[in-house]
């Protein structure tokens, strides 16, 4: 079986007479009978419990015929849940050294805590800003405000610095990057 996926397992949980049999299993039962003893629930409903279980990864047979809980994959899963939740350090997200110093700051979990009131500073989370959108291509104002809104809830403000700063273009509803911090390495090897 491949990682757990944290939700599949807690899924499996969200049904009662399968937390049920899991808890029975957890407290020292290891056969059906003992399960279906323990919680009160009658065999069929045990054994369609139990094969849901197994089934899931987090109830399997030992050696000699009785149940246990597979803990290792609730600790898997529970490893990838903390990892999935890591909070991206600025430098995840793509700014050059300069940027990161100053985003440090200002991102927290992936997105800007306010807009920098000191126009230093707002320009180099606006410059990060403006690297989110691809050179020579042109937005219409809903994606822009999607991909604004992503890292702050006022992408109305962003969008209207982004202009002020010429680092997006606008026209007509839509909008284009022209400027900012281009890294040329990034574009792949010169032809």
């Amino acid at each position: 079986m491949g990682d757990p996926d944290p939700e599949a397992l807690v899924g499996l949980l969200a049904e009662e007479s399968r937390l049920k049999v899991l808890s029975a299993i957890v407290l020292g039962a290891t056969t059906a009978p003992e399960i279906a003893a323990t919680v009160g629930l009658d065999p069929k409903s045990v054994r369609k419990a139990l094969d849901r279980l197994v089934r899931g990864g987090l109830v399997e047979a030992t050696g000699r015929g009785q149940l246990r809980v597979a803990t290792e994959r609730f600790k898997t899963a529970a490893q990838k849940a903390a990892t999935d939740r890591r909070q991206p350090a600025p430098e995840d997200l793509g700014p050059n050294a300069g940027q990161a110093k100053v985003l440090r700051n200002y991102l927290m979990d992936g997105k800007l805590s306010h807009i920098p009131a000191t126009r230093s500073k707002r320009l180099v989370v606006l410059d990060f800003l403006a690297g989110q959108f691809e050179p020579g291509r042109t937005y219409p104002e809903e994606q822009v405000n999607y991909l604004l809104g992503r890292f702050h809830p006022d992408y109305a403000a962003l969008r209207r610095y982004l202009v002020e700063e010429e680092l997006l273009g606008r026209r007509d509803g839509s909008y284009w990057r022209t400027g900012g911090t281009f890294d040329l390495h990034a574009q792949g090897p010169e032809e």
